[in-house]
């Protein structure tokens, strides 16, 4: 049997053979993609063909009295080995046709790219023009290259959808052909940045880059959430200006970020939620004069590394004294954290309520990552954060029935809940990454446990997509671990699971996370791609003939969804060298800090 790859290619070929598609328009852009091909690359696909034409006559030994008889599968044969040619060149085309780009020259080094005053800085580094062809010579890879292909093919589809419908807006609704708006600062594009220019779609990226130049601003009387704007606005641009040394996203960047200031000016120096970045005023929620733990606790990669670029102290004093303050904080439990903080008392409020879920998440995620982005020397936030695992073992550990997989629910007042949320899935990637840089080889078993019931929450749906919350069960006649109340069904087309798989592949080498992968994009694909440009998140992932769209391509699906099953799919270590960068929570890498700072 094939393997999925290949199958769809075939799949593909019959199709054009059968004539589902229009003949004479095919090949005509068969001939003009044919054009433009390198020597190179035309001789591998004259070589393909030649070997498929031996293969055909191979099967036919005798031509002459049984000619006749034969004339029309042959030509059939014919017919499907040139429809065949054409498919691979017209899937394969000559600005992708290769195995992976060659990363070098495309991303500055990064110790290159954290010098705030390096000359290279002045302009982009572009991405190197990927002519050489070496699926020739390892056959053996051609599912690495399909599947990167498919990647870059789904950005394309998902940015076609953008920019027709909703160029320059925050977020695509690609059902009604219409846009939404959260801060009206172009979230989508912004967030997007990266991907493309680790994609390697030039194209796309510098009419992104045009649109930033020209008519990105943020004189705007607008209020913006101070954690999601700092992970989407502020990380993309941090990012894309280490990737590409393009000063222009570090002038953006640093604009944005003084205007996030005033959300610290607050009595306890935890900030507030919201800040108006034309006034310069900021305010807690209309309901409650809280912020969650993961909003105050998940701004701090960015605004030190604005610091270090600046050489303002500023911002990376007010996000560590955020972190100076919950370290001494009573109200944990073995290392966890409750989800709210009150920011005029600084104290922890909804006491007793533990979750690494939605409003703490990140928490956890962010004092590895912090610890590993300042070169490893802030010993306090590694002790939390192997406390807060050693937490996590000790309090929202069980096993589900009846496949005995492990899960990660809360805790509320001494109560247990089997509740998981998709979100919680970073949590696999993220131990194997503190593996990776030293940490106890027991969190990657765990990383490992956790990574196949992340798996199980999307293979258990009819659909092939997790829901965006998940019981488990644990009662020991359990026909199914995993079920689903009808208002957690939806799918947002998330990141974290695809996140995690990156991270475990990256690491273990072993490609059952790249199958794992492959599936959930071929779901993707088939569950939530709208014809017209775009994917749209469902709202239930259990019915897979009425999915039901729910109208909206969240930010982060070209952000982080889209650029993680890049990095799977990958074998090249180097794109994103996890010893040089560190991502932030909305997939946006900065760079490592080198030892002397």
């Amino acid at each position: 049997m094939l393997p999925p790859s290949r199958r769809d290619f075939v799949s593909l070929a019959l199709a054009e053979s059968r004539g589902y598609t229009n003949g004479k328009q095919r090949r005509q852009s068969c001939w003009r993609k044919w054009k433009q091909l390198s020597r190179l690359q035309r001789s591998i696909v004259l070589f393909l063909l030649a070997l498929m034409l031996i293969g055909g006559f191979a099967l036919y030994p005798s031509l002459s009295p049984q000619w006749g008889a034969y004339t029309s599968r042959k030509l059939f044969s014919l017919g499907f080995m040139f429809r065949s040619a054409c498919a691979f060149i017209y899937f394969f085309p000559p600005s992708s046709l290769c195995l992976a780009r060659s990363w070098h020259g495309a991303v500055i080094e990064a110790e290159q790219a954290t010098d705030p005053n390096a000359k290279e800085k002045e302009k982009a580094v572009e991405p190197e023009d990927p002519s050489v062809l070496q699926l020739g010579q390892r056959p053996e890879l051609w599912p690495t290259c399909f599947r990167l292909e498919a990647v870059r093919e789904a950005f394309r589809h998902a940015w076609k959808g953008y920019k027709e419908f909703a160029w320059g807006h925050d977020e695509l609704k690609p059902v009604s052909k219409s846009y939404t708006e959260w801060f009206g600062l172009g979230l989508t594009l912004i967030d997007a940045l990266d991907t493309m220019w680790i994609l390697g779609l030039k194209k796309e990226f510098e009419e992104a880059r045009e649109w930033v130049a020209k008519e990105l601003t943020f004189n705007k009387n607008v209020d913006v959430n101070l954690f999601e704007s700092t992970i989407r606005i502020l990380g993309g641009l941090l990012s894309t200006y280490h990737l590409t040394g393009d000063a222009l996203f570090l002038e953006k960047a640093k604009d944005f970020g003084s205007r996030l200031m005033p959300a610290f000016s607050t009595p306890s120096k935890i900030p507030y939620s919201d800040v108006n970045i034309d006034k310069g005023t900021a305010h807690p929620p209309r309901w409650t004069s809280d912020s969650t733990m993961a909003e105050v606790t998940s701004i701090q990669l960015e605004f030190r590394e604005l610091s270090r670029l600046t050489g303002d102290p500023k911002y990376r004093e007010v996000v560590m004294e955020v972190m100076r303050r919950v370290h001494r904080l009573e109200g944990k439990h073995d290392g966890l954290v409750p989800m709210f903080i009150n920011t005029n008392s600084g104290q922890f409020t909804h006491v007793g309520v533990y979750t690494l879920g939605a409003r703490a998440d990140s928490y956890y995620e962010y004092l590895l990552k912090q610890w590993i982005q300042g070169g490893k020397k802030e010993t306090e936030l590694l002790e939390d954060y192997v406390q807060a695992v050693e937490g996590i073992q000790k309090n929202l550990l069980k096993r589900s029935s009846p496949l005995g997989l492990m899960f990660v629910g809360e805790l509320s007042h001494g109560h247990f809940s089997p509740k998981m949320d998709h979100l919680v899935c970073f949590l696999p990637g993220t131990l194997a990454l503190g593996v990776h840089h030293g940490l106890p080889a027991e969190h990657m078993e765990l990383a490992r446990q956790l990574m196949e019931t992340c798996h199980q929450m999307y293979v258990q749906m009819e659909t092939g997509l997790s829901p965006e919350i998940a019981h488990f069960n644990t009662q020991a006649d359990s026909i199914q671990d995993v079920d689903v109340k009808p208002a957690d069904r939806h799918n947002l087309l998330r990141p974290e699971t695809v996140e995690s798989l990156f991270y475990l592949y990256r690491f273990t080498k072993d490609r059952k996370y790249q199958t794992w992968g492959w599936e959930i994009l071929q779901s993707f694909n088939k569950y939530t791609r709208v014809d017209t440009g775009g994917y749209t998140s469902i709202n239930n992932v259990r019915d897979p003939t009425s999915p039901s769209p729910r109208d909206k391509m969240e930010s982060f699906f070209l952000g982080e969804t889209l650029k993680y099953f890049y990095l799977l799919f990958s074998d090249d270590s180097n794109i994103i060298n996890l010893d040089k960068y560190v991502f932030n929570t909305e997939a946006h890498p900065l760079p490592i800090w080198p030892q002397t700072d």
